[in-house]
């Protein structure tokens, strides 16, 4: 497929050049947005809407119960439909688990501490949720050192268990970058029910992120190739081929005539990350300059025509500071109205 097709296509399933009508609707697009960075998180499905919703009423769909973050896939959190978490994890969970399972053996947790944890949370999880740091302080008291990552994977296998999400934000007069875990069946008011799970994931996947591949899905949902491939073969007549082993929706978006043709994109954002070869959006000299480093961090993208061409940071945005553009003729007025679209997200 030629580069400008495919990128073009690209913007449009990601709902960049044809915004959702709501964030919850932008989400359900989606399906899971990377989120580890939470404001990050919220920014891809503000910018992925219509009218430029802010920050506090993306974190109204959260308080509502209509999105939560968890542990959906590759162990990484994502931002999800609260009625879609049951069933994307009945597809991941085990393979979470199974990447996980060393580091969890290194940091000795078992059985019996995942059953210690959860007598002692959910008591406590029954009055409005806890957060983090409040969660590390009820696994201290029962002797549980959350120290070195322990009560992160704690966290994330009582995700992956059914039991917990993470759900309201915490109030703060700063932008907010924590949230309460609650108990799911408190929370979440309906689960979805797909006829054939491991298919819906492969039609959502390329929903929100065709033209794509086996090889993207199974990058981004973690899966093996051969349950990739799989789910691939029990999708059929749900996707559209456009070429070989290359999908599509068979409904998609409209596109909008008054989307800028350059974006600023948070970090982590799934138009970058989601896919095995990441050359098609950014060029290769500049890949190692975006990420994933060392470190694991995927910086903030600038991109014009669908193509990454430098980086920013939410603070520098902030304060108004000049990106890192890797090339010499971008159009500066460009590139300061989509940072400033990011500055109107976080103030208004």
């Amino acid at each position: 497929m030629k580069s400008a097709s495919l990128l073009s296509e690209r913007l449009r399933s990601h709902r960049l050049t044809a915004p959702a009508a709501s964030v919850t609707d932008a989400a359900a697009h989606m399906l899971a947005v990377q989120s580890q960075d939470f404001t990050a998180g919220r920014w891809a499905l503000a910018a992925r809407t219509r009218r430029e919703p802010t920050l506090h009423l993306v974190d109204r769909a959260f308080d509502r119960g209509d999105l939560v973050r968890a542990w959906t896939m590759r162990g990484t959190l994502h931002i999800i439909p609260a009625r879609d978490l049951r069933w994307v994890l009945s597809v991941t969970g085990d393979r979470q688990r199974q990447q996980a399972a060393g580091r969890r053996r290194d940091l000795g947790i078992d059985r019996t501490m995942v059953d210690a944890a959860v007598a002692a949370v959910v008591p406590r999880l029954s009055d409005g949720g806890l957060t983090r740091a409040e969660m590390f302080e009820v696994f201290s008291g029962i002797g549980i050192d959350p120290s070195g990552q322990r009560g992160i994977h704690l966290l994330s296998e009582l995700t992956l268990d059914g039991l917990i999400c993470q759900g309201p934000v915490v109030t703060r007069e700063r932008v907010s970058r924590d949230q309460r875990f609650v108990l799911v069946e408190q929370h979440i008011r309906e689960h979805a029910a797909p006829d054939d799970p491991l298919a819906e994931l492969f039609v959502r996947y390329v929903d929100g992120h065709g033209p794509a591949g086996v090889a993207d899905f199974a990058w981004w949902s973690g899966l093996t190739l051969g349950r990739s491939r799989e789910a691939r073969d029990r999708a059929a007549g749900r996707v559209v081929e456009i070429e070989e082993g290359l999908f599509v929706s068979g409904a998609r978006p409209r596109r909008s005539p008054s989307v800028a043709d350059v974006l600023a994109l948070g970090a982590f954002d799934e138009y970058y990350i989601s896919y095995a070869d990441r050359t098609a959006v950014c060029a290769p000299e500049h890949l190692a300059l975006v990420g994933p480093g060392k470190n694991g961090m995927v910086r903030a993208t600038i991109i014009a025509d669908g193509r990454v061409i430098g980086c920013w940071t939410h603070a520098s945005a902030s304060l108004g500071s000049a990106p890192e553009l890797f090339v010499a003729d971008a159009d500066d007025e460009a590139v300061r109205s989509a940072l400033a679209r990011f500055t109107r997200f976080l103030d208004g």
